[in-house]
């Protein structure tokens, strides 16, 4: 009995425990299943995170704003969302901190019934964007400012998912609405007009994130720098056009999508350089804050980029790679 106590205590040793431990991780998204999110769906499937010694687990939101609520009070440990929300959470002093870019640029098209050809045809009409001042309704009044329309000449309704505002399309119970390409591909599929790309009329302008908690950060550093050491692998893997099969059918698990329209999206995503795995697009959330100053979101002068952004993990990440 004792050799066999002893003989254990030893692999006990020389296997060292501690290399199989792994932290958790919990994240709290907008929706479920968004096309944005295609990296963690990703990292997880391929066990990037795992290989870095985290775990992660995904919580669902109905709102950006509401995720931000969420975050501050300790409810998630990471949360995602419009960039807008994020900074204004931090504005008013709540605990977080942006760490990380999530899509570089806009992905979104204004679907509409198929009659509504034109934004013309959108005067008195009904749009559904993600919130009164979410990020979707500014991309909405710019793409109608290019377009001869303005604030007043349609009315808004809200729904934080862009799976919500595309069913609520279908329902008919609005005229247009702002969604994600994914749900573009399947709307122009089945008829509904296609009036515009909203990269098309934003440029270097981000537009999602990745932020986090900073009570909890400040036990966690390893933590997020291996999140985001697994999260860069799982970009640079999407990117890879070899894997393009393989990636789209990780999206079609997460989120029920079809193959084609995921085929689709794949190659938007590509050409946009969509998700950005280290802090080069950091810098371009100054052009976002200009903009919020100029709206009256945020009080002038326009505030630094790190007062919002913490850019010490993504330096680190950048190091290593």
């Amino acid at each position: 009995m004792g050799r066999r106590i002893l003989f254990a205590f030893f692999v006990f040793i020389l296997a060292g425990p501690a290399a199989n431990a792994t932290e958790s991780i919990l994240i709290g998204l907008v929706g479920k299943g968004s096309s944005l999110e295609w990296p963690i769906y990703i990292a997880q499937e391929k066990k990037f995170f795992e290989s870095e010694g985290v775990t992660v687990t995904l919580v669902s939101s109905q709102s950006s704003a509401g995720m931000q609520q969420q975050l501050a009070a300790g409810s998630v440990n990471m949360g995602g969302g419009g960039l807008v929300d994020l900074i204004r959470a931090i504005d008013k002093g709540a605990p977080i901190a942006i760490f990380a870019i999530e899509a570089t640029t806009a992905d979104y098209t204004l679907l509409a019934k198929p009659q509504i050809k034109t934004y013309a045809d959108l005067k008195g009409k009904t749009v559904i964007v993600g919130g009164a001042k979410d990020i979707t309704r500014m991309y909405l009044d710019w793409m109608a400012s290019a377009n001869g329309l303005k604030p007043g000449d349609y009315d808004m309704v809200y729904a934080g998912a862009s799976s919500a505002r595309f069913s609520a399309l279908l329902s008919g119970a609005v005229d247009s609405a702002l969604v994600t390409s994914l749900f573009g591909f399947r709307g122009e599929a089945m008829g509904y007009s296609n009036l515009g790309l909203a990269y098309d009329y934003v440029k270097d302008f981000p537009f999602t994130g990745y932020d986090l908690n900073t009570n909890w950060a400040k036990e966690h550093k390893s933590a997020i720098i291996a999140y985001l050491k697994g999260f860069a692998k799982a970009v640079d893997w999407f990117y890879d056009p070899a894997n393009k099969k393989a990636a789209v059918e990780i999206l079609s698990r997460a989120n029920g999508s079809q193959p084609e329209d995921g085929a689709k999206t794949y190659d938007i995503y590509r050409k946009v350089r969509m998700f950005d795995a280290g802090s080069s697009k950091a810098k371009s959330i100054g052009n976002l804050l200009k903009i919020m100053v100029e709206l009256g979101d945020l009080s002038a002068p326009v505030p630094p980029v790190e007062k919002f952004y913490d850019l010490s993990y993504q330096s680190v990440v950048a190091d290593m790679k």
